[in-house]
């Protein structure tokens, strides 16, 4: 048995530490939704609460009554949480989809096709991401409102749609690495650029293009302050705002930490489901030489 050395220690003992301040404020929030409203503070110093409580969950979905509501600490108020997930997963999944395809459409685009002005095209596209996103949210927000297209899905979704350069740039360094002789062969059966990408290049990349989307959908799925400004209504409100809704209907000097704790839980299980469901598959089928 060969001896343990000191630098795997400390590798194992950073990694362990790294795993701990992650999983540390999600376990934090769970603790806290479990806690009653009145033991929050004198709890606070317990890793687990002394008498572990629903009613918060309860509550927040708007499975108690308004009287018990408010004898549990809260206010009464409640989510809508089966229409505002419904909302997040159309939202989410409607960028994710579309997003992802059209990125990838543009990455083989640069990686394969001859067009003058690609190569200064694709740097424009790189300069994109020094752009950051607050400085398109108004002019964004000042077209949907001439096209009419605020409060609806098609303006929430729309902006996010057709282009992320750090997913072209990703795919592209992909596409570059699949085998030629592939793409030749088809060729030389008369298949043009659009049945090439389709048939070859973007099967042959599912690892890489299924990574980016579920990144992609992980991040519209905590978007904020978009879906605030365009989609506020009850008909696009996603979780995110309703929590923040939530909260405003908090008394400002008692905030329904307990409450918002439970809603916020509640609003990271599909994405954490998502996440243990195709997690594994996902690393599994990542392969960055162009396929087995």
């Amino acid at each position: 048995m060969s001896a343990v050395r000191p630098g795997r220690v400390v590798a194992w003992l950073a990694v362990a530490a790294a795993v701990v301040a992650t999983v540390f404020p999600f376990y934090w929030m769970v603790r806290t939704a479990l806690t009653p409203a009145a033991s929050l503070v004198e709890d606070a110093g317990l890793l687990w609460p002394g008498d572990p409580t629903l009613i918060n969950f309860q509550r927040v979905l708007g499975l108690t009554s308004v009287e018990e509501a408010v004898a549990a600490g809260g206010t009464g108020a409640a989510i809508d949480f089966v229409r505002y997930t419904v909302n997040s997963l159309v939202y989410a999944g409607s960028v994710a989809v579309l997003q992802i395809l059209s990125c990838a459409a543009a990455a083989y685009a640069f990686a394969r096709l001859r067009f003058p002005g690609r190569d200064v095209l694709f740097g424009v596209v790189l300069a994109g991401l020094m752009v950051p996103g607050i400085f398109t949210l108004l002019p964004n927000f000042a077209l949907l409102r001439e096209l009419g297209l605020l409060n609806t899905m098609v303006g929430l979704v729309a902006p996010a749609v057709l282009m992320s350069p750090f997913t072209i740039f990703f795919l592209r360094q992909f596409f570059l690495s699949l085998p030629r002789e592939v793409e030749e062969a088809a060729m030389l059966d008369g298949v043009g650029s659009l049945g090439r990408f389709w048939r070859i290049a973007l099967p042959m990349s599912r690892g890489p293009v299924a990574t980016m989307m579920l990144i992609t959908l992980v991040g519209m799925w905590k978007d904020y302050l978009w879906p605030l400004v365009a989609g506020n209504s009850e008909a696009t409100r996603v979780l995110t705002v309703a929590l923040g809704v939530f909260q405003q209907q908090s008394p400002n000097t008692a905030p329904d930490w307990t409450g918002l704790m439970a809603g916020a839980t509640l609003s990271v299980l599909p994405v954490l489901l998502l996440l243990v469901l195709l997690g594994r598959q996902l690393v599994e089928s990542l392969n960055f030489s162009g396929g087995k």
